[in-house]
């Protein structure tokens, strides 16, 4: 059998980190950002009053979650590790999500 990769436990604080790194890291990608704006139906003005937001938090993190190419890039730039970013997530949208790695 495989083995089964263990997803840390993230406080709030860490959490929410993880989600403005996210944020950040996607300002610098225009083209991810515009697709992460068409895929949420948000407009960039709208980003800094959602700023704090879980439910907000949860969409950025299924952003990356849901195309591995864009969690891999995320992780490759700011040295994080995959099963990070899916803790964060599930810290963000409950235990059932984002289990895959």
């Amino acid at each position: 059998m495989g083995e089964t990769r263990k997803i840390p436990v993230l406080d709030n604080e860490s959490a929410e980190a993880i989600a403005i790194a996210i944020l950040g890291w996607l300002s610098e990608h225009g083209d991810l950002m515009g697709r992460f704006l068409a895929l949420s139906g948000l407009e960039a003005s709208a980003l800094r009053q959602l700023a704090g937001d879980h439910g907000f938090y949860g969409g950025l993190t299924g952003f990356l979650m849901n195309h591995e190419p864009t969690l891999i890039a995320f992780c490759a730039d700011t040295g994080t590790e995959t099963a990070t970013v899916a803790a964060c997530h599930q810290f963000f949208n409950g235990a059932g999500e984002g289990a895959w790695l």
